[in-house]
């Protein structure tokens, strides 16, 4: 069975759903803003559930908390300091917490950043996605490039530990445009930056009315040419579209991707808990719609499923392999209960492929197995 002790990490995912506008690539639970946001109603639904959910927790503390959406930063730092000191007079916090919430450029001013430090908030995530007018525009951005450069600076004066999202692949996008997004953000000495290709993904409307994006030689020399950039500022890349500064790593994506547990909280969480009395891991999600989660009788109606060993161990890679360093093999039976015996055909087949590094001690995809990561996954299908 996993090893259920204190050492297993915990990390609570809070999840706001509204945006002011649906970006055409966005396949996220997100709902545009009609009226005012009900913040005290929404609020006290997130603390009852939380409050359903204690008897699993099994009093482990939260080594991280990530506000996501949606746009988080349209609530006010009242609404998240009521919903950070709520968690803490339920759930202990682990001494070096990193809380996280996603902030939108279109969403924010110097006062709004300043609410959310003084609220607990320790590490801000910017959604820039670009810093051309033309490509925001095409992305359905509420922003443009000055509003995107101000909430840049706004962010590095309230906050030593900040994030820009920057995305690359994108319809008439040349490697001068990407490399001159990347020069730009990194002038502003951020701590991380999750740059990542644009995908297209069902139930959008880019899904609907596809645009023509570049080929992809062109994208390769894209991510080449980025990715050395980076690296002459020393940014280090831990996984497929994370780059850190060193020590300075996402810590609630890490839990993710090493496949420790997760409490998710608001409208479309999934949360994924390991039981400490019987070594079972479940996953349940919350109901979507806003209007449905303020609802209490049917914010209560979830049903925990328990995860079969086949989809465990597809799950546990899923995340793992985009790990660029990977994981130890010893971490698989840790975080699964299931022995390493059961994948080692499978392993022994990718090493021969030259899509695993060959280490007994050590599951990591080799540069061949990163440029077919896909490929690789499928094999533990």
């Amino acid at each position: 069975m996993p090893m259920i002790t204190n050492a297993l990490p915990l990390s609570l995912y809070i999840h706001i759903p509204w945006c002011v506008r649906k970006c055409p690539y966005c396949d996220f639970n997100s709902h545009e803003m009609k009226q005012a946001l009900p913040e005290e109603l929404y609020v006290n639904a997130l603390l009852q559930e939380i409050d359903q959910h204690l008897s699993l927790i099994e009093d482990r503390p939260l080594i991280s908390i990530f506000f996501g959406g949606g746009t988080p930063s349209l609530f006010s730092g009242r609404a998240i300091a009521a919903i950070l000191d709520g968690v803490a007079k339920r759930i202990k916090f682990d001494n070096h917490i990193e809380i996280t919430l996603e902030a939108n450029p279109g969403t924010i001013d110097e006062g709004r950043f300043q609410d959310f430090y003084q609220a607990g908030v320790n590490r801000l995530s910017l959604g820039i996605q670009s810093l051309q007018d033309d490509k925001l525009k095409m992305l359905g951005r509420i922003h443009d490039h000055t509003s995107a450069i101000r909430a840049i600076q706004t962010a590095r004066q309230a906050f030593n530990n900040f994030n820009l999202d920057l995305m690359f692949g994108l319809p008439n996008q040349t490697i001068s445009d990407v490399i001159h997004d990347l020069q730009q953000a990194l002038d502003f000495s951020p701590t991380h930056l999750s740059w990542y290709q644009l995908t297209i993904e069902p139930n959008t409307y880019f899904y609907r009315h596809t645009p023509v994006l570049p080929q992809d030689e062109l994208i390769w020399e894209m991510q080449q040419a980025g990715q050395s950039l980076l690296r002459e500022y020393g940014f280090k890349q831990y996984e497929v579209s994370a780059y850190s500064q060193a020590l300075l790593e996402c810590k609630h994506n890490r839990n993710y991707w090493e496949f420790g547990d997760y409490l998710g909280i608001g409208a479309g969480a999934h949360s994924k808990i390991t039981c400490a009395k019987t070594g079972e891991i479940k996953r349940f999600s919350q109901v979507k719609h806003p209007r449905d989660y303020l609802d209490a009788e049917k914010r209560k109606h979830f049903s925990p499923q328990i995860i079969s060993e086949k989809d465990l161990i597809f799950e546990f890679m899923l995340n793992a392999l985009r790990l660029t360093d990977g994981v130890r093999t010893s971490l698989f039976t840790k975080r699964t209960g299931i022995s390493l015996a059961k994948i080692q055909p499978i392993l022994q087949q990718a090493q021969s492929r030259d899509l695993l590094i060959k280490d007994d001690n050590m599951i990591c995809p080799t540069e061949l197995g990163k440029r077919f990561l896909n490929d690789l996954i499928e094999m533990f299908l």
